[in-house]
């Protein structure tokens, strides 16, 4: 019989430690170690990884072919973009996600849709089989080549797969599995390590692509330890507001393909429809002229977007002045306002600025430099941009406009869009410029201001 040994397991990184501590060693948090009491294994093979290794020899990277790994499309063009092109053999995809943002609901429409042509198995640990037939039917689809198992050992799990043998498979959710090797409960660091690496073992030897679906915690991480996120090739994170229809997935990390792709989803009564035309939804073309406003020609993995900027500058009464940044880096904003102050003469040190990205969107790249200022020029003099202006670029330290990456493409959404100027740095201007949209090319932020 197997002894039973207390350790207390970092629930960060998943570190173990004979004893409790306030700091973990292996990753420095605090207050991460949580009691748990598992099963000694005796010195013997561990079951479902004995034998492995006396059949591995070392091989020269010139003799493995270099072949294009054959993809599955998912029937989502968007879904096949933030994966890189579709889904891989033997490929294990993590999908995280709030509750209620529709990572359920994408991956059983997934299923149906390649059920028809491959074996597909959907393993519920959450739900019964009822739950899931009836948003079928509410969404309207149709399920009936989809095999459906509730069930949460893991071992229970691979012993239904390797009979049927399924070609795409669902977990739902990783947090729910256990198996029967260790003694702790669901969900602990140790349950969710130990199922993850079964469920990648077994995708890897039969080349069967299978999704896990991951709770996240407070902060919008995934919750279990960290190497949950190493130990799978793709992680993608489910976005979206609650009041709002647009639901966005975004690749993390991915072994076959860019990182930071972006997919965008409109959450109907028929479940998830792809969003062809995104620039369309981010910019509202129907609103007339107002102060504070202007058009953003960002980037998302391979993708130019149009998004608004909007700003609020007012007078502030209290004497540290509010910066807040919705959907752009806050530390970023405090730093721009500095330029516009010592490059452009003009100071913001006793006005609230609030800048807001529309549409939910998260902009990281330095892009946006110029669009915020103009934005927040703006607002402070109370006089409009034009609306048929877009604009893109960084700004430095010095005031001088650098250029951006793929400035071409944004210059072309920007004029398939309708937009008639357009802002760039002078380095991004080239010979080869698109018809139909006036390029006014800048080089320092002094010339971008006394434009309008």
């Amino acid at each position: 019989m197997a002894a039973i040994k207390t350790l207390y397991v970092c629930s960060a990184c998943g570190a173990t430690a004979p004893k409790w501590a306030g700091q973990c060693s292996g990753c420095s948090a605090w207050n991460t170690l949580s009691e748990q009491r598992t099963a000694v294994q005796g010195p013997g093979k561990r079951a479902g990884y004995a034998g492995e290794a006396k059949g591995s020899k070392v091989r020269l990277l010139s003799e493995i072919s270099a072949e294009v790994m054959p993809r599955i499309s998912s029937g989502s063009s968007e879904l096949d973009r933030v994966l890189g092109g579709g889904l891989v053999h033997g490929s294990v995809i993590l999908v995280g996600g709030d509750p209620g943002i529709g990572k359920s609901t994408l991956l059983v429409q997934t299923l149906a849709r390649l059920s028809a042509d491959y074996a597909c198995l959907y393993v519920s640990g959450e739900e019964s089989g009822q739950q899931i037939s009836a948003r079928a039917e509410r969404i309207g689809i149709a399920c009936e080549q989809l095999q459906l198992l509730s069930e949460t050992s893991v071992e229970s799990i691979l012993s239904t797969a390797s009979v049927h043998k399924p070609r795409i498979m669902v977990v739902d959710s990783i947090q729910t599995l256990y198996s029967e090797q260790l003694q702790s409960a669901p969900g602990s660091v140790s349950q969710v390590r130990e199922s993850a690496a079964q469920l990648v073992q077994y995708a890897k030897h039969s080349d069967t692509t299978v999704f896990l679906v991951g709770h996240v915690t407070k902060d919008g991480s995934i919750a279990g330890p960290r190497v949950l996120e190493h130990m799978v090739d793709t992680v993608l994170y489910f976005e979206g507001d609650a009041g709002s229809q647009l639901r966005m997935i975004r690749a993390m990390k991915n072994r076959f393909g860019a990182v930071n792709e972006l997919g965008l989803f409109a959450m109907t009564e028929k479940g998830l429809k792809q969003v062809s035309n995104p620039s369309a939804i981010f910019l509202d073309q129907q609103m007339p002229e107002a102060a504070g406003r202007s058009v953003l020609v960002t980037r998302e993995g391979t993708r130019p977007l149009l998004v608004e900027v909007q700003a609020l500058v007012d007078e502030s009464h209290i004497s540290s002045p509010r910066r807040v940044a919705l959907g752009l880096d806050q530390n970023r904003l405090a730093m721009l306002l500095a330029v516009l102050h010592r490059h452009g003469g003009i100071p913001m040190f006793d006005q609230d600025v609030y800048i807001n990205v529309v549409g939910g969107v998260r902009i990281t790249e330095t892009a946006a430099d110029l669009p915020v200022l103009m934005a927040i020029l703006s607002s402070f003099r109370d006089r409009h941009l034009p609306v048929d202006l877009a604009m893109f670029g960084e700004i430095g330290l010095s005031g001088e406009l650098r250029p951006v990456p793929n400035g071409q493409e944004r210059i072309r959404e920007a004029a398939k869009h309708g937009f008639k100027r357009i802002i760039i740095p002078a380095a991004n201007k080239s010979r080869n410029m698109p018809e139909g949209i006036e390029i006014l090319a800048v080089a320092r932020l002094t010339e971008a201001l006394a434009l309008y």
